[in-house]
């Protein structure tokens, strides 16, 4: 009698939903649920339908980590007002921006101490142009490390950086921090609005530990199918 084989673990991905409407979102969870380890609820969906968004998205995907990206930027007594707003979501990860400082960040980490508060160090759509234009000292990967040690240091338990930065700032933060890279595209894939961007395989061998990709997938005729294919790319040829 032929065993049946296990099921294969959920590949290290947080699929953005970024849906023009909740019952898109509440399809494409579903359909990427049995290959990923996590859905990403983002600003456009939570700002729509809120808490009704996380749950319905939540439950679709088959009880997936949620990483909720709010981008929190404010005072720190707001900052821990706002995450202590969502506690009974349970996200696996909030965002703050690391640009918002030490006590901010330290009153989003107070606030939600089970949650893996997640800096966000400099936006994968920015260029070293754009950083120059703000004021921010760069180039890019000198102020991702600084921010990222930074936001270590006040408490975030995970980072968000583009994949170009992810060897540095690992080397940076040492091995018990998260970290997070947007601005991953298979390759051959559009780069939409991403400058900094990298493979998923190289992705992860340089150190992240969860890839966000939205529109690779999302964008795909079969999301499901597409998942799948990035998931199955991750874990390499079949060991016979």
């Amino acid at each position: 009698m032929t065993a049946t084989p296990a099921p294969l673990a959920p590949a290290p991905i947080a699929v953005a939903l970024d849906a023009p409407d909740l019952a898109t979102a509440v399809d494409w969870a579903g359909a990427v649920g049995p290959h990923v380890s996590t859905v990403k609820v983002g600003l456009e969906l939570y700002l729509a339908h809120g808490r009704d968004a996380v749950r319905r998205v939540r439950d679709a995907s088959g009880g997936r980590d949620l990483f909720l990206d709010l981008k929190l930027h404010d005072i720190p007594n707001t900052v821990f007002g706002a995450a202590r707003s969502v506690a009974d979501l349970a996200p696996a990860y909030l965002t703050v921006h690391a640009s918002g400082g030490t006590d901010m960040i330290r009153a989003a980490a107070e606030a939600l101490p089970q949650t893996r508060i997640t800096a966000v160090t400099v936006l994968t759509s920015m260029s070293e142009q754009d950083l120059d234009a703000i004021g921010l000292a760069g180039p890019a990967l000198d102020a991702v490390r600084r921010l990222a040690v930074l936001s270590v240091e006040a408490g975030a338990r995970a980072l968000v950086c583009s994949p170009r930065e992810v060897a540095a700032v690992r080397a940076a933060v040492g091995p018990e921090v998260q970290l997070i890279t947007p601005g991953v595209r298979p390759a051959g894939a559009a780069l939409g609005d991403q400058t900094r961007v990298a493979t998923p395989e190289q992705a992860l061998a340089d150190g992240a530990d969860l890839l966000v990709i939205g529109r690779p997938i999302t964008g795909a005729t079969d999301p499901g199918a597409a998942a799948g294919a990035i998931a199955a790319a991750l874990r390499g040829p079949v060991q016979h």
